[in-house]
Protein backbone atom coordinates (compact mmCIF):
# COMPACT_ATOMS: atom_id res chain seq x y z
CA UNK A 1 0.00 0.00 0.00
CA UNK A 2 1.43 3.39 -0.93
CA UNK A 3 2.04 6.17 1.57
CA UNK A 4 -0.55 8.27 -0.27
CA UNK A 5 -3.12 5.49 0.11
CA UNK A 6 -2.36 5.16 3.82
CA UNK A 7 -2.70 8.90 4.21
CA UNK A 8 -6.10 8.73 2.54
CA UNK A 9 -7.07 5.91 4.90
CA UNK A 10 -6.30 8.08 7.89
CA UNK A 11 -8.41 10.92 6.51
CA UNK A 12 -11.31 8.64 5.67
CA UNK A 13 -11.13 6.92 9.07
CA UNK A 14 -11.74 10.23 10.76
CA UNK A 15 -14.62 11.07 8.50
CA UNK A 16 -17.23 8.44 8.84
CA UNK A 17 -19.10 6.06 10.98
CA UNK A 18 -20.85 2.71 11.25
CA UNK A 19 -20.87 -1.00 12.14
CA UNK A 20 -22.28 -4.16 10.53
CA UNK A 21 -23.09 -6.92 12.98
CA UNK A 22 -26.31 -8.34 14.34
CA UNK A 23 -27.37 -6.46 17.44
CA UNK A 24 -30.52 -5.39 19.22
CA UNK A 25 -33.77 -5.32 17.29
CA UNK A 26 -34.42 -1.65 18.06
CA UNK A 27 -32.09 1.37 18.33
CA UNK A 28 -30.42 1.49 21.73
CA UNK A 29 -31.95 4.16 23.97
CA UNK A 30 -28.95 6.16 25.16
CA UNK A 31 -29.36 8.80 27.91
CA UNK A 32 -28.56 12.37 26.91
CA UNK A 33 -25.02 13.27 27.91
CA UNK A 34 -24.84 15.52 31.02
CA UNK A 35 -22.65 18.01 29.13
CA UNK A 36 -25.54 18.74 26.75
CA UNK A 37 -27.82 19.90 29.57
CA UNK A 38 -25.37 22.64 30.55
CA UNK A 39 -26.30 24.62 27.40
CA UNK A 40 -29.50 26.68 27.41
CA UNK A 41 -31.92 26.48 24.50
CA UNK A 42 -31.59 29.33 21.99
CA UNK A 43 -34.34 30.17 19.48
CA UNK A 44 -31.94 32.27 17.35
CA UNK A 45 -29.76 29.34 16.23
CA UNK A 46 -30.33 27.32 13.07
CA UNK A 47 -32.43 24.20 13.89
CA UNK A 48 -30.16 21.18 13.41
CA UNK A 49 -30.44 17.52 14.52
CA UNK A 50 -27.21 17.56 16.56
CA UNK A 51 -25.88 19.44 19.56
CA UNK A 52 -23.18 19.59 22.24
CA UNK A 53 -22.58 16.35 24.07
CA UNK A 54 -23.07 14.12 21.01
CA UNK A 55 -20.42 11.40 20.71
CA UNK A 56 -20.39 8.60 18.12
CA UNK A 57 -17.88 5.74 18.38
CA UNK A 58 -16.91 3.48 15.46
CA UNK A 59 -15.11 0.29 14.60
CA UNK A 60 -12.93 0.54 11.49
CA UNK A 61 -12.30 -2.29 9.02
CA UNK A 62 -10.20 -2.74 5.90
CA UNK A 63 -11.78 -5.59 3.98
CA UNK A 64 -12.54 -8.23 6.64
CA UNK A 65 -9.84 -7.02 9.03
CA UNK A 66 -10.49 -4.96 12.15
CA UNK A 67 -8.18 -1.97 11.86
CA UNK A 68 -8.99 0.53 14.59
CA UNK A 69 -11.43 2.75 16.37
CA UNK A 70 -12.80 6.16 15.46
CA UNK A 71 -14.87 8.84 17.11
CA UNK A 72 -16.97 11.85 16.09
CA UNK A 73 -18.11 14.26 18.78
CA UNK A 74 -19.30 17.77 19.65
CA UNK A 75 -17.52 18.38 22.96
CA UNK A 76 -18.47 22.05 23.32
CA UNK A 77 -19.81 25.30 21.92
CA UNK A 78 -16.85 27.67 21.74
CA UNK A 79 -16.59 31.39 20.99
CA UNK A 80 -14.25 32.38 18.14
CA UNK A 81 -13.75 36.06 17.33
CA UNK A 82 -17.12 36.82 18.92
CA UNK A 83 -19.01 34.03 17.11
CA UNK A 84 -20.44 30.95 18.85
CA UNK A 85 -19.58 27.71 17.07
CA UNK A 86 -20.00 23.96 17.54
CA UNK A 87 -16.58 22.45 18.20
CA UNK A 88 -16.64 19.26 16.12
CA UNK A 89 -13.89 16.72 16.79
CA UNK A 90 -13.01 13.55 14.87
CA UNK A 91 -10.23 11.13 15.67
CA UNK A 92 -8.87 7.73 14.64
CA UNK A 93 -6.43 5.38 16.30
CA UNK A 94 -5.69 2.22 14.37
CA UNK A 95 -3.30 0.12 12.38
CA UNK A 96 -2.97 -2.41 9.60
CA UNK A 97 -0.17 -4.85 8.73
CA UNK A 98 2.08 -3.36 11.41
CA UNK A 99 1.46 0.24 10.36
CA UNK A 100 -0.33 2.69 12.67
CA UNK A 101 -2.53 5.73 12.17
CA UNK A 102 -3.18 8.42 14.79
CA UNK A 103 -5.16 11.31 13.33
CA UNK A 104 -7.27 14.12 14.75
CA UNK A 105 -9.47 16.67 12.99
CA UNK A 106 -11.25 19.66 14.55
CA UNK A 107 -13.75 22.03 12.96
CA UNK A 108 -15.70 24.99 14.33
CA UNK A 109 -19.17 25.42 12.78
CA UNK A 110 -21.17 28.61 13.43
CA UNK A 111 -24.40 27.87 15.32
CA UNK A 112 -26.27 30.69 13.51
CA UNK A 113 -24.96 30.48 9.92
CA UNK A 114 -23.53 26.93 9.65
CA UNK A 115 -20.21 28.12 8.24
CA UNK A 116 -16.69 27.12 9.26
CA UNK A 117 -14.47 29.49 11.20
CA UNK A 118 -11.50 27.20 11.94
CA UNK A 119 -10.21 23.83 10.74
CA UNK A 120 -7.28 21.90 12.23
CA UNK A 121 -5.71 18.65 10.96
CA UNK A 122 -3.15 16.75 13.04
CA UNK A 123 -2.11 13.66 11.05
CA UNK A 124 0.35 10.95 12.10
CA UNK A 125 0.42 8.23 9.44
CA UNK A 126 3.18 5.82 8.33
CA UNK A 127 5.90 7.89 6.71
CA UNK A 128 3.84 11.07 6.88
CA UNK A 129 2.97 13.66 9.51
CA UNK A 130 1.12 16.93 8.94
CA UNK A 131 -0.25 19.71 11.09
CA UNK A 132 -2.44 22.33 9.40
CA UNK A 133 -4.33 25.10 11.17
CA UNK A 134 -6.74 27.07 8.97
CA UNK A 135 -8.56 30.23 10.04
CA UNK A 136 -11.35 31.56 7.81
CA UNK A 137 -11.96 35.31 7.36
CA UNK A 138 -14.99 35.81 5.08
CA UNK A 139 -15.06 39.55 5.79
CA UNK A 140 -11.61 39.72 4.15
CA UNK A 141 -12.29 36.94 1.64
CA UNK A 142 -9.27 34.84 2.67
CA UNK A 143 -8.24 31.70 4.51
CA UNK A 144 -5.06 31.78 6.55
CA UNK A 145 -2.78 28.97 7.74
CA UNK A 146 -1.57 29.78 11.22
CA UNK A 147 1.10 27.06 11.14
CA UNK A 148 3.09 28.43 8.16
CA UNK A 149 1.70 31.92 7.34
CA UNK A 150 0.29 30.70 4.00
CA UNK A 151 -2.99 32.28 2.87
CA UNK A 152 -5.36 32.17 -0.09
CA UNK A 153 -8.74 33.32 -1.38
CA UNK A 154 -11.90 31.93 0.20
CA UNK A 155 -14.15 30.34 -2.42
CA UNK A 156 -17.30 31.18 -0.43
CA UNK A 157 -18.47 33.80 2.05
CA UNK A 158 -20.02 30.94 4.06
CA UNK A 159 -17.20 28.37 3.75
CA UNK A 160 -17.19 24.75 4.87
CA UNK A 161 -14.27 22.38 5.44
CA UNK A 162 -14.22 18.58 4.94
CA UNK A 163 -15.42 17.78 8.46
CA UNK A 164 -18.05 20.51 8.65
CA UNK A 165 -19.56 19.23 5.39
CA UNK A 166 -20.58 15.96 7.07
CA UNK A 167 -22.60 17.86 9.68
CA UNK A 168 -24.00 20.21 7.04
CA UNK A 169 -25.25 17.19 5.04
CA UNK A 170 -27.12 16.05 8.17
CA UNK A 171 -29.30 19.19 7.87
CA UNK A 172 -30.42 18.48 4.27
CA UNK A 173 -33.78 16.88 3.29
CA UNK A 174 -31.92 13.96 1.61
CA UNK A 175 -34.73 12.96 -0.73
CA UNK A 176 -33.96 9.71 -2.56
CA UNK A 177 -33.00 10.40 -6.19
CA UNK A 178 -32.05 14.03 -5.49
CA UNK A 179 -28.66 15.58 -6.23
CA UNK A 180 -27.52 18.58 -4.21
CA UNK A 181 -24.72 20.83 -5.47
CA UNK A 182 -22.85 23.42 -3.40
CA UNK A 183 -19.96 25.82 -3.99
CA UNK A 184 -19.12 26.21 -0.32
CA UNK A 185 -15.83 24.29 0.00
CA UNK A 186 -13.29 26.80 1.29
CA UNK A 187 -10.84 26.21 -1.57
CA UNK A 188 -12.02 26.83 -5.14
CA UNK A 189 -10.48 23.60 -6.50
CA UNK A 190 -12.79 21.57 -4.25
CA UNK A 191 -15.97 23.00 -5.81
CA UNK A 192 -18.59 22.18 -6.72
CA UNK A 193 -19.34 19.66 -3.96
CA UNK A 194 -21.95 17.14 -5.08
CA UNK A 195 -24.19 15.14 -2.74
CA UNK A 196 -26.16 12.32 -4.39
CA UNK A 197 -28.94 10.56 -2.47
CA UNK A 198 -28.83 7.02 -3.84
CA UNK A 199 -31.37 4.84 -2.00
CA UNK A 200 -32.77 3.60 1.29
CA UNK A 201 -31.15 0.71 3.13
CA UNK A 202 -31.13 -1.11 6.46
CA UNK A 203 -28.13 -1.70 8.74
CA UNK A 204 -27.62 -3.90 11.81
CA UNK A 205 -24.93 -2.49 14.09
CA UNK A 206 -23.46 -2.85 17.54
CA UNK A 207 -25.42 0.30 18.44
CA UNK A 208 -28.75 -1.07 17.21
CA UNK A 209 -30.69 -1.63 14.00
CA UNK A 210 -31.40 1.30 11.71
CA UNK A 211 -33.21 2.26 8.53
CA UNK A 212 -30.80 4.45 6.58
CA UNK A 213 -30.53 6.86 3.67
CA UNK A 214 -27.48 6.22 1.48
CA UNK A 215 -25.57 9.30 0.31
CA UNK A 216 -22.58 9.70 -2.00
CA UNK A 217 -20.60 12.93 -1.42
CA UNK A 218 -18.02 14.07 -3.97
CA UNK A 219 -15.48 16.82 -3.28
CA UNK A 220 -13.28 17.71 -6.26
CA UNK A 221 -9.97 17.28 -4.43
CA UNK A 222 -7.57 14.42 -3.77
CA UNK A 223 -8.51 14.35 -0.12
CA UNK A 224 -11.78 13.53 1.58
CA UNK A 225 -14.54 11.97 -0.50
CA UNK A 226 -12.70 12.30 -3.79
CA UNK A 227 -14.54 11.01 -6.84
CA UNK A 228 -12.29 7.96 -7.20
CA UNK A 229 -13.13 6.71 -3.72
CA UNK A 230 -16.83 6.11 -4.53
CA UNK A 231 -17.74 6.70 -0.90
CA UNK A 232 -21.15 5.85 0.53
CA UNK A 233 -22.45 7.30 3.78
CA UNK A 234 -25.45 5.74 5.52
CA UNK A 235 -27.39 8.20 7.72
CA UNK A 236 -30.31 7.21 9.94
CA UNK A 237 -33.59 7.73 8.07
CA UNK A 238 -34.98 9.96 10.81
CA UNK A 239 -34.47 13.51 12.05
CA UNK A 240 -31.21 12.69 13.84
CA UNK A 241 -29.31 11.81 10.63
CA UNK A 242 -26.69 9.89 12.62
CA UNK A 243 -23.91 8.49 10.44
CA UNK A 244 -24.29 4.71 10.80
CA UNK A 245 -22.01 3.23 8.15
CA UNK A 246 -19.44 4.28 5.58
CA UNK A 247 -17.77 2.45 2.71
CA UNK A 248 -15.05 3.72 0.41
CA UNK A 249 -12.87 1.96 -2.13
CA UNK A 250 -9.13 2.23 -1.53
CA UNK A 251 -7.07 3.04 -4.66
CA UNK A 252 -4.47 0.39 -5.54
CA UNK A 253 -5.64 -1.90 -2.75
CA UNK A 254 -8.00 -4.89 -2.78
CA UNK A 255 -11.00 -4.35 -0.53
CA UNK A 256 -12.88 -1.39 0.87
CA UNK A 257 -12.57 0.73 3.95
CA UNK A 258 -15.69 0.48 6.13
CA UNK A 259 -16.64 2.20 9.36
CA UNK A 260 -19.24 0.74 11.70
CA UNK A 261 -21.24 2.47 14.42
CA UNK A 262 -20.47 0.98 17.83
CA UNK A 263 -21.82 3.47 20.39
CA UNK A 264 -24.20 6.44 20.36
CA UNK A 265 -24.06 9.07 23.11
CA UNK A 266 -26.68 11.67 22.31
CA UNK A 267 -26.32 15.39 22.80
CA UNK A 268 -29.09 17.99 22.81
CA UNK A 269 -29.89 20.40 19.95
CA UNK A 270 -29.71 24.06 20.94
CA UNK A 271 -32.87 25.17 19.14
CA UNK A 272 -35.86 24.74 21.52
CA UNK A 273 -38.11 22.99 18.97
CA UNK A 274 -35.40 20.51 17.97
CA UNK A 275 -34.51 20.00 21.64
CA UNK A 276 -38.13 19.23 22.58
CA UNK A 277 -38.39 16.61 19.81
CA UNK A 278 -35.09 15.05 20.91
CA UNK A 279 -36.15 14.83 24.55
CA UNK A 280 -39.55 13.35 23.64
CA UNK A 281 -38.03 10.83 21.23
CA UNK A 282 -40.05 12.20 18.30
CA UNK A 283 -36.84 12.64 16.31
CA UNK A 284 -36.19 8.89 16.24
CA UNK A 285 -37.11 6.65 13.34
CA UNK A 286 -39.11 3.45 13.49
CA UNK A 287 -37.12 0.19 13.72
CA UNK A 288 -37.42 -2.67 11.23
CA UNK A 289 -36.43 -3.28 7.61
CA UNK A 290 -37.39 -0.75 4.99
CA UNK A 291 -39.56 -1.88 2.10
CA UNK A 292 -37.67 -1.57 -1.21
CA UNK A 293 -38.58 1.62 -3.03
CA UNK A 294 -40.80 3.01 -0.28
CA UNK A 295 -40.36 4.95 2.98
CA UNK A 296 -39.90 2.76 6.08
CA UNK A 297 -42.86 4.45 7.80
CA UNK A 298 -45.76 6.73 6.81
Amino acid sequence: MTTAALRRLGVLFALAAAAPRAGAQVPVAVPVEPLARSYDADSTVVPVPFGPGERLVYNVKIGWFNSGRGQMSIPAVDTLRGRDAYHISMSIDGGFMGLSVHDKYDSWLDIHTLQSWRFIQDIHDPGYTSYRHYEFYPERGIWDREDNDESGPLASQIPLDDIAFIYFVRTLPLEVGATYTFTRYFKAEGNPVTVKVLRRDHRKTDAGEFNTIVVQPIIRTKGLFSQGGKAELHFTDDERRILVYMKSDIPNFPGSLTLHLKEVHEGLPLHPDARARALSGENRGAPGPAEPGSPPWP
